[in-house]
């Protein structure tokens, strides 16, 4: 089931602002479909037919233009994932390939295929290639979009698919980033659509250490809903183990909030309270003539502060070496191959990793 949420508040406590524009384009948007693609040649036969027809049935519906396509990023796959996307573009002319030179990670993998497609569609929408996210929650988006709304997020309706850990894990996340002051939508992942103006002040975002469900929200635009049913996996194996869910969520956390290091600051100063008015009671005793207790209190205080000490030093070097990653400006991806009707473009490295000219994000944020 599919269902449309408009007006919703997917920020939080913030109500999304209304759209203000209707688009009444007479061919429809060109709308380009992203499949970011890591050993999945046991999916792709399945997801790559079924997203076809998506798009011819939205053709003809006269959602979208005829120009729409279907574009796929393999992400430095070790199985026939590329092979697959190449058949599927001799074959099919909407087709289209991107190969990155290695595996970087779904995240940029993600952004390769939305910069790629940025200079070429009206709007663009990314969804998984394992076939859980509902392509038929596709229209929705693209019926929000012409009604003016520049980002459409597919929130899952329920978790009763999750294992119990997985699902309990997923809720205490959201929870904690709400309580860090960061802005997400609840049950989102990464279906979602975004219009081109969006996708322009995205490219305006440099860092390295990407976590595109919380890094969307910030750049605002009128935002909505479309809720739908995830589906089991079409075929092969999940690739988002407990290691890389905790990598996801320690580069959610890092990126977008500080507020850890306050909370240990404030412990911090709990503590040295706390050892104050420890300090003074000790003297208080000795001065009293009373003999102070043995060594368990000793240890205890000791092994507290200094397990403390250990995770503050822990914590603040995530953020430190997050920033070595950022001040490096590595390229995030770098393209070696093209297929499809993008095959003859030289091989491209993506945007380097320092923050771009103000006059440059000023120029795309006033375009039409």
């Amino acid at each position: 089931m599919v269902r449309a949420t408009g007006g919703s508040k997917p920020m939080g406590s913030r109500a999304a602002r209304k759209p203000s524009t209707v688009r009444t384009e007479s061919l429809g948007p060109i709308l380009t479909i992203v499949v970011a693609c890591f050993d999945e040649e046991n999916a792709l036969p399945l997801t790559i037919p079924a997203l076809l027809v998506e798009l011819d049935r939205m053709v003809d519906a006269g959602l979208c233009s005829p120009d729409s396509r279907l574009l796929l990023v393999d992400d430095g796959s070790s199985d026939d994932t590329w092979q697959i996307i190449t058949s599927a573009a001799a074959i099919d002319s909407r087709v289209l390939g991107i190969s990155l030179s290695r595996n970087t990670g779904f995240q940029c993998a993600l952004l390769a295929g939305l910069m790629e497609a940025r200079s070429c569609s009206d709007v663009v929408v990314s969804i998984d290639a394992d076939g859980q996210d509902d392509e038929r929650a596709i229209e929705a988006m693209v019926r929000s979009y012409r009604a003016g709304s520049d980002i459409v997020y597919g929130v899952r309706s329920s978790r009763e698919a999750d294992t119990c850990p997985k699902r309990v894990a997923a809720q205490a996340f959201y929870r904690f980033m709400q309580v860090m002051g960061v802005k997400t939508v609840y049950n989102h992942a990464d279906f979602r659509l975004m219009s081109k103006r969006v996708l322009d002040e995205l490219s305006c975002y440099s860092e390295v250490n990407l976590y595109l469900r919380g890094l969307i929200p910030l750049i605002g635009f009128p935002s909505t809903e479309v809720r739908y049913e995830r589906r089991a996996r079409c075929a092969g194996t999940s690739h988002y183990t407990w290691p890389a869910m905790v990598a996801l969520a320690l580069d959610g956390i890092t990126s977008l909030t500080v507020k850890p290091i306050h909370m240990i600051a404030a412990a911090g100063a709990l503590i040295a309270a706390l050892s104050g008015i420890g300090i003074i009671w000790a003297i208080a005793v000795m001065l009293a003539g009373m003999s102070v207790p043995g060594w368990t209190s000793i240890v205890c205080i000791i092994c507290l502060i200094g397990g403390l000490q250990l995770f503050a030093l822990g914590l603040i070097g995530e953020y430190v070496g997050r920033i070595y990653l950022e001040v490096k400006g590595r390229p995030r991806y770098t393209i070696v191959e093209r297929t499809g009707a993008i095959s003859r473009a030289p091989a491209h490295r993506g945007p380097m990793a320092r923050r771009p000219r103000a006059e440059s994000c000023a120029s795309r944020s006033s375009r039409p």
